[in-house]
């Protein structure tokens, strides 16, 4: 199983806060993730500490840093979810439908299903919203050869 697989949507979400917190100078505070994930301190504090044992968030002095498989991992979601956008939006799904229907699927699909996907879609680089696209996964994350483009 993959690690984005492995994720809940609350932890994807806590990802998603520490790096709309965190700056160049300091870490994200836990009480800037708890009020970006709408919990309290404790709530905030478990799935920090959960993401830490995944070793996708580094603490250190009560601050919160993506690690660059944290980094990683939140491109690799945004591209699951915008591909899966694109693909309900073909079906006729208004942008919000969309987005809500992706977040259904998109932590289930595997990196194999998405480039699958991405080629059926004829390579999209902007999803219903106008977002861009990550780019396809990498030779080095696909087993030495670049799934799709």
């Amino acid at each position: 199983m993959e690690a984005l697989q492995r994720l809940t949507r609350r932890q994807v979400e806590a990802l998603e806060a520490v790096r709309a917190t965190e700056t160049p100078q300091r870490g994200a505070s836990l009480y800037a993730v708890a009020e970006a994930l709408r919990v309290r301190s404790p709530s905030a504090l478990d799935h920090l500490t959960q993401l830490e044992a995944l070793r996708l968030v580094r603490r250190y002095r009560g601050k919160s840093r993506l690690t660059p498989r944290g980094q990683e991992t939140l491109v690799e979601y945004r591209r699951h979810h915008r591909i899966a956008e694109s693909m309900f939006s073909r079906l006729g799904l208004s942008p919000e439908d969309t987005c809500a229907a992706a977040r259904e699927v998109d932590l289930a699909l595997s990196h194999r299903t998405v480039e699958r996907l991405c080629v059926a879609e004829g390579h999209p680089s902007t999803c219903p919203h106008g977002e861009p696209i990550p780019a396809c996964a990498t030779p080095e994350r696909s087993g030495g050869r670049a799934l799709c483009r």
